[in-house]
């Protein structure tokens, strides 16, 4: 089975290619973090963690170990998280507005 590396995939030392590098995820990212806007208490919970099960589980399918699961998963908590913190910055042009007002 022929396999193409590119920006998409990382290399494991154990030899395995794995689709995960989180800049090819930016799909993920932005529409878990627009759910998470949009849902709360249990439901924001009970969405959050099947995400985070869905992903574990694809790769653990790829082959990978605990470790570096649960090494992806947090990573991709903590772009989420970044992602729903973007959402709240106001637009570089009207900080700068309101910047040179005082």
């Amino acid at each position: 089975m022929e396999a193409e590396v590119n920006e998409r995939t990382s290399v494991f030392k154990a030899g395995g290619i794995v689709a995960f590098p989180l800049e090819a995820r930016t799909g993920e990212i932005e529409r878990c973090a627009r759910e998470l806007d949009r849902v709360h208490g249990n439901a924001a919970l009970q969405f959050w963690k099947t995400e985070c099960r869905k992903l574990a589980d694809e790769l653990l399918k790829l082959g990978l170990g605990e470790d570096q699961i649960r090494s992806q998963v947090l990573a991709f908590q903590a772009e989420v998280q970044a992602a729903i913190a973007r959402r709240y910055e106001a637009p570089a042009v009207e900080r700068n507005r309101s910047d040179s007002r005082t």
